[in-house]
């Protein structure tokens, strides 16, 4: 199985006046199409989730529809509190266990995306640090859950000189 974990796409500057409830800030235009050339090109080598789960901010939400229309499969997207900021670890593992895919993608925030992504390598004090778009993939050859994963591939934009 594979879990992918995605940081959103580049949104809108915090604090922006227009979206005084934060959850409600969006992707930047060109944020969103840089995003879907990271998705085309992620897709080229493979990246093709079955099930994604977002958090329910708008920037994720749209980051997570990018990924749907532009890999492989068009996956459903479920929002889950559980990405929201403070991720809960043991609902996403579970929620995911529970899914029966086997290529799911987690779509957050940052510290949280890094923080989950050490703790499915066994390292919670380990610092990942998720560019905006960062997005890594974590194998796991058995039970999805804490430590149980290694880490495949971790990609930004930039790495892929986009």
């Amino acid at each position: 199985m594979f879990i992918y974990i995605a940081r959103h796409a580049w949104a809108y500057e915090f604090g922006d006046p227009r979206w005084p409830d934060d959850s409600q800030r969006e992707l930047e235009p060109e944020g969103a199409e840089r995003y879907m050339q990271v998705v085309e090109a992620l897709a080229e080598r493979g990246f093709a989730p079955q099930a994604i789960a977002t958090s329910p901010y708008a920037r994720c939400a749209q980051t997570a529809e990018i990924i749907a229309k532009y890999a492989p499969n068009h996956a459903e997207i479920v929002e889950l509190d559980a990405l929201a900021p403070s991720s809960d670890f043991a609902a996403l593992v579970e929620w995911s266990r529970q899914t029966g895919c086997k290529h799911i993608c987690w779509v957050g925030h940052a510290p949280d995306v890094g923080l989950l992504t050490a703790a499915l390598l066994g390292d919670q004090l380990a610092n990942i640090r998720f560019a905006k778009g960062a997005i890594a993939a974590v194998r796991f050859d058995g039970k999805v859950g804490h430590a149980a994963g290694e880490l495949i591939w971790h990609v930004t934009a930039k790495s892929l000189g986009l």
